[in-house]
């Protein structure tokens, strides 16, 4: 979907959706690997800003592992869920283009799922800004393995045309700025996240492009899913099953203050 492009939602409208349906998103949505985490965090100081934090998911690994974890999520629906899932958490309105918090607050900024809603031409300087020199950014997707003959059939439903990805949506931004980042490091987890025929409805409706549908068409894919854990074979009887996942993690250092480069 284009931005502005007339009758159908952009990006901002879409990013701001999400309240709407911070129920079924807390529902559905998996967790992060332990992996993935560990990655995302190695080398890196307590403070943890947690950017786009939706309902959660990562601020509440965050907390558990004792670090000192600031949060930021512009929805109020999401914030809700977020507080009371990460009671240790501080949280906080706001977005990646403007964090209020002050400069070099953090050691590591994180962002769930989250980055490809950033303007990137904004939020690139403004996590510069939070990081103490030495930080690092860290980026992380959850992505459905579609080598799984159910999983592709999935992804068939919500995306007939084929998905636009958003896994490292973004990330290449991060090179734009050598004044301020440094080379960006990848790294990939596979895993599997167990859930039931009613969480994956909840998956599937908790998606942007779904929260947006005319609700006939929303309430005819809910259905087309739930039809799919019906009639498929891998599916089909069970009550719980395996979704198997890539997790794709980036991470990008902060440079020392007073680098500079032409390249702005």
């Amino acid at each position: 979907m284009s931005e502005g492009t007339p009758g159908i939602p952009g990006r901002a409208e879409r990013a701001a959706s999400f309240g709407a349906a911070a129920d079924a998103y807390e529902r559905g949505r998996p967790p992060y690997p332990a992996r993935a985490v560990d990655w995302l965090l190695a080398g890196a100081g307590d403070r943890v800003l947690d950017l786009g934090a939706g309902t959660g998911k990562l601020t509440r690994l965050l907390t558990a592992r004792g670090l000192d974890v600031t949060a930021v999520e512009p929805s109020d629906g999401m914030r809700e869920h977020l507080a009371a899932a990460a009671p240790g958490a501080r949280v906080l309105a706001g977005s990646a283009e403007s964090i209020p918090l002050p400069d070099g607050c953090a050691d590591v900024v994180t962002a769930a799922q989250a980055w490809h809603w950033a303007d990137t031409a904004r939020a690139v300087p403004e996590t510069a800004r939070v990081l103490a020199p030495g930080g690092s950014l860290a980026l992380v997707w959850n992505v459905r393995d579609e080598r799984a003959d159910w999983v592709a059939r999935l992804g068939r439903l919500l995306h007939p045309a084929g998905a636009r990805p958003t896994a490292g949506a973004g990330v290449a931004a991060l090179a734009e700025r050598p004044d301020l980042y440094g080379p960006t490091e990848t790294f990939t987890v596979e895993w599997s996240a167990e859930l039931g025929p009613a969480e994956l409805v909840d998956l599937v409706a908790s998606r942007s492009y779904v929260i947006m549908l005319p609700e006939p068409d929303r309430a005819e894919l809910l259905a087309r899913v739930r039809e799919l854990t019906v009639r498929h074979p891998a599916l089909a009887g069970r009550e719980r099953f395996s979704m198997p996942y890539i997790t794709r993690c980036y991470r990008a250092g902060r440079l020392a203050t007073g680098v500079t480069s032409a390249r702005r």
